[in-house]
């Protein structure tokens, strides 16, 4: 217990309080959550205006141990399924343990305004429970993503979580962080992709992300990438075997140590 409560000091609060905003899905993870304007099913975690140019019924389940310790694990899953005139789109998440445990679950529409423009809207509900004397809060929040395909190589994506700053507590006036993520990425070649991301809680310090992906076989990939405030440096693998791709990876913090992750997806055929 005293590692734990050690560790929490030396956390940055962007992994605290702002956890019911967790990036989720191995490729992300892998690729230093620079997936703002990158689509796939997990783009409900990172931008739900990307789900506008989902095509397929698509889904799955993600798994994350941050620095290798059972208290500071996160789970989460995600069901997208296309509709004649746009996307529906749910998905949840659960972080922590008995002691400090925070839950996000919500449900989300994207649409095309133009062919190569889509927006989306999600309404999320947020839970924090602390232990027996402390309580817990339930609430509700919003967000709102946009995606511009600027050539078919070429996208540009941004995104606000939180966008009405729901309140924490009342003491010293304490809310949920609210997040703004605007971000591109461009496919070098059809075999390689590249992503940079600029992330910014209101109440902590810009964040740089850059992230690459390789496929180097037709079913086999190769991630890395790098982050700021903190520096972390992320790698991973991916493999797909239609109509399920299985990523793998983790992040590394010089002080903390390792943190792997996991993901499976399902992308259904037209």
């Amino acid at each position: 217990m005293l590692r734990i409560l050690a560790l929490l000091l030396i956390l940055n609060n962007q992994f605290l309080l702002a956890q019911p905003n967790l990036p989720m899905g191995a490729r992300a993870n892998s690729m230093s959550n620079a997936m703002v304007a990158v689509v796939d099913p997990w783009s409900f975690h990172h931008n739900p205006g990307a789900l506008g140019f989902q095509k397929t019924v698509a889904g799955g389940i993600c798994y994350e141990n941050r620095f290798l310790l059972k208290e500071l694990q996160s789970q989460g899953a995600v069901y997208v399924q296309p509709l004649k005139k746009g996307v529906l789109s749910v998905g949840a998440q659960l972080y922590g343990f008995e002691l400090y445990r925070t839950t996000r679950a919500g449900l989300g529409y994207s649409m095309l305004l133009a062919e190569n423009f889509s927006v989306g809207v999600q309404m999320n509900y947020l839970g924090l429970q602390l232990r027996e004397q402390y309580g817990s809060l339930h609430t509700v929040t919003a967000e709102l993503g946009l995606l511009y395909n600027i050539s078919e190589k070429w996208r540009i994506g941004a995104s606000v979580f939180n966008l009405g700053r729901t309140k924490l507590a009342d003491y010293q006036n304490e809310r949920f962080g609210t997040t703004m993520r605007l971000g591109t990425s461009y496919n070098l070649s059809s075999k390689v992709l590249l992503a940079l991301e600029a992330e910014k809680n209101i109440n902590y310090p810009l964040r740089a992300k850059i992230g690459i992906e390789y496929q180097p076989l037709n079913k086999f990939f190769i991630r890395g990438g790098l982050n700021t405030a903190p520096f972390e440096g992320t790698f991973g693998f991916g493999y797909k075997f239609k109509p399920l791709q299985l990523d793998l990876g983790s992040s590394y913090h010089q002080v903390l140590g390792w943190s792997p992750h996991f993901s499976l997806t399902f992308n259904l055929s037209k």
